[in-house]
């Protein structure tokens, strides 16, 4: 079992900054795949960022902007948001690959407007 919560989310300015966080705890360690989905109000889930055997993705949208990283002793997993734009609105998950199971925090709201 793997729980994760994420925190960290709020409202902030075009192009404002903030840091997502998210607590895993359960069988964290061996986790080979994390990252982050957000959904948009009417919008599909969609990814955002993920670690895959240490490796960080991007989706094309955020590349440059949004930075992973995972944080192994504090079993932490963090997103950077940077140069933030409107259409970066939507609540963030927190998403965890374990034993062909997929796990899903609560998720945190950003909101992005002046």
């Amino acid at each position: 079992q793997v729980q994760l919560v994420e925190s960290g989310g709020g409202l902030v300015q075009p192009g404002g900054s903030l840091r997502l966080s998210c607590a895993t705890s359960g069988s964290s360690t061996s986790i080979n795949v994390i990252g982050w989905y957000r959904q948009a109000p009417g919008k599909q889930r969609e990814l955002v960022a993920s670690i895959i055997s240490g490796v960080p993705n991007y989706a094309d949208s955020v590349k440059g902007r949004f930075t992973i990283s995972r944080d192994y002793a504090k079993n932490m997993v963090y997103l950077q948001l940077n140069s933030l734009k409107p259409e970066d609105t939507a609540i963030y998950y927190c998403n965890a690959l374990y034993r062909d199971a997929n796990y899903w925090g609560r998720g945190t709201q950003v909101t992005v407007s002046s």
